[in-house]
């Protein structure tokens, strides 16, 4: 009798949370959560409304342990094998730590349950998905700009740094450098003017620099990501054009059930 009952209330439990509705009352919760924490930045609020804050935020935190506490008994062991349930289960899990002595730092982590935001919403999730799926090809262009600064920060550092120590004296300054020349923050009037005043050719080598990280590498991370977002959305549509076309098979299906019947009991008549 136990066996049978159980799997009815998982099942109605597991629709319950899967429901729109669930979903939209936790979106409200981390959005309403998400403002009281930026509510207890301001001195002037805490020391009005700081201890109903505090227990806004309390009960807002035992919501999201409620809702974890509802999807491991509804999932069980299939819990931990979604990534998004893995992540909302750490991200709370990080604000139950007692931010005390050397935890205290984790306080201020708790603006991470924002990001629980991502995990209610399809949409968020689908970019994130598809920076995901753009990693691997993102390494290899990480890897490639890796070796176009070594090389530059060596030719930087051998030409430039007996007469700007403090730009291009060391391989770390000379990599940082050409990092906020790349960022275009200041290159030329900053950087790249004051050095052609004693090296006049040396545009020679900051020109290229710049169009090949910054309109080259840069623009190809931004390529790879682009087309790993368009391949999640062309997988989610295919996906919904299947499901459609499986439902309008079964339909089909059951029709064309309904007619055999109806005929042969014609024919028997």
């Amino acid at each position: 009798m136990t066996q049978t009952v159980r799997p009815s209330k998982t099942s109605a439990l597991i629709r319950f949370l899967e429901k729109p509705g669930f979903g939209q009352l936790i979106t409200g919760v981390i959005l309403v959560n998400a403002v009281l924490l930026g509510m207890e930045t301001s001195p002037t609020l805490m020391a009005r409304f700081g201890e109903m804050i505090l227990l806004l935020d309390k009960i807002c935190l035992a919501i999201f342990v409620i809702e974890i506490l509802l999807k491991l008994v509804a999932y069980r062991v299939r819990f931990f094998f979604n990534g998004w349930n893995l992540f909302d289960f750490v991200i709370v899990g990080i604000a139950l730590v007692p931010a005390a002595q050397g935890l205290s730092v984790l306080r201020a982590l708790r603006i991470l349950r924002v990001l629980r935001v991502i995990s209610v919403a399809p949409r968020l999730r689908r970019v994130v998905e598809g920076f995901i799926t753009a990693l691997p090809g993102m390494g290899s262009v990480f890897l490639l700009m890796a070796i176009i600064f070594y090389i530059g920060s060596v030719i930087a550092t051998k030409l430039f740094a007996s007469t700007f120590p403090e730009w291009f004296g060391t391989l770390g300054l000379s990599a940082y450098s050409l990092f906020q020349i790349m960022t275009l923050e200041s290159w030329s009037m900053g950087i790249v003017r004051p050095v052609m005043v004693i090296y006049p050719y040396a545009w020679v080598f900051f020109v290229p620099f710049i169009m090949v990280t910054t309109f080259a590498v840069v623009n190809l991370l931004v390529g790879l990501i682009v087309n790993s977002m368009q391949d999640a959305h062309h997988e989610e549509d295919g996906e919904r054009t299947d499901a459609y076309r499986d439902e309008v098979l079964s339909r089909l299906e059951a029709i064309e059930q309904r007619l055999s019947e109806h005929t042969g009991a014609q024919t028997k008549k």
